[in-house]
């Protein structure tokens, strides 16, 4: 008979304390079933079930990892004894510790598991939908990579001082690229949705998002070099966020890599700009009730009203500052200990969208290279991008081929509006206004 997550966490917690360490252990398990679609026939059929555990122990000062995908006796006890030997050899570190005791942790259960029965022809006919759902337009236009997902997931966490929590969750989720060749010239974009059940799926969305966008930006050229006042749409804004993410993260302060690492208190952005991580934020898909240390998670101002809060903290970082620790540990079955936020969510400003919108700006709907092209040092970025010029608040022309340019760090000071009505970008983990910011050079034409 089969082990239960539960007592495999309280055999590692034994065999750890038989070896008189302190530890803790992730387990996590996921069941994945993935389709593909091409030529109007199912091209991937994929089921996929994993499970893992990762111990951490903390001998003294010094810290060692180790996972097992394998829950045999054997298996898990040769994993701590590993981890015990990794720790022999690393540096030693004060601040380490394993410190989550018993606390009450929200079971979110009913929130993030629905219960869902769509048989699997729908999800099929869902799946092919990506695909043919693109055919019979104006403009000829090909699905290259598409593909549906249905996953379900559990993360379970236990430390030898007697705290355990767990975690379960499915998703759903489909996407499609809409590839346009028209008269020597080529498009493509992205459609994408996810939901907690089947039925927030649609593939009819999905396929006329990819299209429209693609089909609007195919006659795209490149507009006159110069500075231009810019609004992201929320999935670039994510990820231009995301490019200079460890600027609000402890742990790069503590590595000394973090270039606001002696502002805290100080003026970082435009004094109506907020920023706040929010592991409950409804509608949200990476609910969190506790992070990867077990310590349950909270809401945490980051920039108030243009002023660097805080950092993101876990244990370790919130004890080398001396600060309280934020609850944003993070660290995988196979990793060292981190820091990572749940939802990074940018507060409403004073402006309709509409009073955002007005004038002349350029709205970017695409970035291409951001990360190679982006400096978390320095801030400055330099990335190609595509979207649409907009003149007395009316779309003029389509943009492609241009390089947008500027440094992430004084573009948070040099805000021209921010909305009133919060947008969440495709995955739902990213909640903003639209922001317009002053005038970022573009070299086009």
């Amino acid at each position: 008979m089969s082990s239960t997550n539960s007592e495999i966490l309280a055999n590692v917690i034994d065999i750890a304390k038989n070896k008189n360490v302190e530890a803790d252990v992730i387990l996590t398990q996921e069941e994945q079933l993935g389709l593909k679609a091409d030529r109007g026939d199912l091209s991937e059929y994929k089921v996929t079930s994993s499970r893992c555990v990762g111990v951490r122990v903390v001998q003294g000062t010094q810290v060692g990892t180790s996972y097992s995908e394998s829950v045999e006796q054997s298996s898990l006890e040769t994993m701590v004894q590993t981890a015990i030997e990794n720790a022999g050899y690393a540096k030693e570190n004060p601040h380490e510790k394993i410190c989550a005791e018993k606390q009450d942790i929200t079971d979110w259960t009913a929130k993030t598991c629905l219960e869902d029965d769509t048989s699997v022809e729908d999800k099929v006919a869902l799946t092919l939908a990506l695909e043919s759902g693109l055919s019979g337009r104006d403009i000829e236009a090909k699905a290259p990579y598409n593909a549906f997902s249905e996953i379900k997931y559990e993360v379970a966490m236990a430390n030898t001082l007697g705290h355990a929590c767990s975690h379960k969750e499915r998703q759903f989720s489909c996407y499609t690229y809409a590839l346009l060749d028209h008269e020597g010239k080529q498009s493509m974009h992205l459609g994408y949705e996810v939901g907690r059940q089947f039925k927030e799926l649609s593939a009819q969305r999905v396929t006329d998002e990819a299209y429209e966008t693609a089909k609007d930006l195919l006659e795209g050229t490149p507009i006159p070099t110069g500075s231009y006042e810019t609004i992201f749409t929320t999935d670039c804004l994510n990820d231009l966020m995301g490019a200079f993410g460890m600027c609000w993260s402890g742990m790069s302060a503590m590595k000394d890599i973090n270039p606001l690492r002696d502002k805290v208190g100080e003026t970082v952005a435009h004094p109506e700009f907020s920023l706040y991580d929010d592991p409950a934020i409804p509608g949200g898909f990476s609910l969190q009730a506790f992070d990867s240390e077990g310590f349950a998670t909270m809401r945490t101002p980051i920039v108030e009203k243009g002023k660097l809060s805080t950092f993101l903290h876990n244990s370790v970082t919130s004890s080398f500052f001396g600060l309280p620790n934020t609850a944003n540990g993070s660290r995988g079955t196979k990793g060292s200990l981190g820091v990572s936020p749940s939802h990074l969510c940018i507060g409403t400003g004073s402006q309709n969208d509409s009073d955002v919108k007005s004038g002349t700006y350029l709205e970017l709907v695409s970035l291409q290279g951001l990360h190679s092209g982006a400096s978390a040092i320095s801030g400055d970025f330099s990335f190609g991008a595509s979207g649409f010029l907009y003149e007395n608040g009316e779309r003029k022309q389509a943009v492609r081929g241009v390089t947008v340019a500027g440094n992430f760090y004084k573009m948070l000071q040099e805000i021209v509006a921010i909305g009133d009505t919060t947008h969440s970008d495709h995955s739902k983990s990213f909640f903003a206004p639209l922001i317009r910011f002053d005038k970022l050079s573009v070299a086009g034409a």
